[in-house]
This record gives structure tokens, C-alpha cells and sequence, in this order.
């Protein structure tokens, strides 16, 4: 039983919900962070005897005001923070790219990548300053942050900026003990992900069932990735489907 406290944004569904239930499983004190409340109350419900141990704090990451509530939140109920998934995201509509509307352009920017800098900005303040110092900051990169696929221009351009945004925190965390890294996922089984049941657009057009994993092998794998000691990083770490057709795309 680690005691250690973990924010994990998205957490009302998916992988957030999977990864904030293994690390509540393993001893974690968890922030469930989401734009709706009630997915994050089942979330801590579906914790079992550990839901204790989880804050479900209704929290839109794309607005600053929002994310600084949060991080106030943590602050005040646990006094620290070792470890932010930052996992919140939304996906393209599949439409072609002339036709893709700026306002949907701009919220997934807004959501996938300045969310992610909101969060591990306040994230970093906190790990610089509190005793002892340091922590560990996970970012949700995606498959798409290696190759994009068909019709999704701004999901993948925000995917391929969280690598980037990744290597600055493992970069300027190094003098604060602090340790950042991006697991890349490919074809976790989660609604966001039951389309592939019917078909995926591949890269010649043609469309195709992909075979997908338990999303539960991702808790695993952050779980792993935070059970390194602050010397010893997982920069990046690619976790898929086996079976699914990534190596040879396009």
C-alpha cells in the first residue's frame, strides 16, 4: 500500500477510470478529475472498499480558473501530489480536413493540449514545493503521437504536441526530482474505442475491424511506470493491442 496521491484527469470513463481504479486498488489516494460529476462518483463507487481514498472533483481542464480549483482541492485534503495522469482528451469528428469547423479545431487543442500544460503546470508547483520534493507526471500520448490515422488532423496534431510537451517536463523536472514520461496506447477497449468493432478507416480507405485489448493492461502499465524510483524514468513507454495493425500502417 503505497499512500501516495495520484490526479487523474478524464477519470469518469475509459482509461482514466481503469488506471484511477488500479491505483486505488494498489493504495493511492486519488483526485478523479472530469467535466461531469456523476461518472466520477461511480468511478469511486466501483472502488469498493478503497472509494474512501477517492476525491471526485467535477473539473474542465481546458479552463484555467477549473484546474487551479483542483490542484487547491488536493492541496487541501492530502498535502501533496506524487503522480499526474494526465489523460483527459477528445477525439476528431471523421470528416475530411477542408471540411473540419474551427471551433472543433480549437476545442480539441484547447482540451488535449493546453489541459495537459494547465495540469502539469500546476502539478509541477506543487512537486517543486513540497517536502519531499519531487513526483512523477504521465502523459497520454497515443498511438497517434507515432501515426495518425485518416480524417484526424487535430487529435494527432495535439498528440504528436504532448511529445513534445513531454520531453520540457523531463527536461526542466530534472532539478526538482521530478520525472516525466508518455505511455502511448493502441486499441484499449473502452467506448471511445467500440467503433473498431464495425470498422476503421485504414490508410488506403478501406475499412477494417482492429483487434483491441483489455484497457485494464494500462492501469498495469502505469502502475509500473510510477513504481520506479524519481532516479529512474520511463520516458516512453507504447503499450497496444498486439494484434492491431500499427507497425504497418500506412
Amino acid at each position: 500500500m503505497t499512500g501516495k496521491v495520484a490526479v487523474v484527469t478524464g477519470a469518469g470513463t475509459g482509461i482514466g477510470r481503469s488506471v484511477a481504479l488500479g491505483l486505488l486498488g494498489a493504495g493511492y489516494r486519488v483526485a478523479l478529475a472530469g467535466r461531469r460529476q456523476d461518472p466520477l462518483e461511480e468511478t469511486a463507487g466501483l472502488a469498493g472498499a478503497n472509494a474512501a481514498n477517492a476525491l471526485p472533483l467535477a473539473t474542465d481542464v481546458g479552463d484555467p480558473a477549473s484546474v487551479a480549483s483542483l490542484f487547491e482541492a488536493v492541496q487541501a485534503k492530502w498535502g501533496r501530489l506524487d503522480l499526474l495522469f494526465n489523460n483527459a482528451g477528445l477525439n476528431a469528428p471523421g470528416v475530411l480536413f477542408e471540411d473540419l469547423p474551427y471551433d472543433k479545431w480549437a476545442e480539441i487543442v484547447q482540451v488535449n493540449l493546453t489541459g495537459s500544460f494547465l495540469c502539469a503546470q500546476h502539478a509541477f508547483r506543487m512537486m517543486k514545493g513540497q517536502s519531499p520534493q519531487g513526483g512523477r507526471i504521465i502523459n497520454n500520448g497515443s498511438i497517434s503521437a507515432h501515426a495518425p490515422r485518416p480524417d484526424s488532423a487535430p487529435y494527432t496534431a495535439t498528440k504528436h504536441a504532448i511529445t513534445g510537451l513531454t520531453k520540457s517536463l523531463a527536461l526542466d523536472g530534472r532539478k526538482y526530482n521530478i520525472a516525466a514520461g508518455q505511455v502511448d496506447i493502441g486499441n484499449a477497449a473502452t467506448p471511445m474505442t467500440q467503433r473498431m468493432q464495425r470498422g476503421v478507416k485504414q490508410a488506403n480507405l478501406e475499412v477494417k475491424v482492429e483487434p483491441t485489448m483489455n484497457v485494464d493492461n494500462v492501469g498495469k502499465a502505469i502502475l509500473f511506470m510510477d513504481s520506479l524510483d524519481l532516479e529512474a524514468n520511463v520516458l516512453f513507454m507504447t503499450i497496444k493491442a498486439t494484434a492491431m495493425p500499427f507497425e504497418g500502417r500506412g
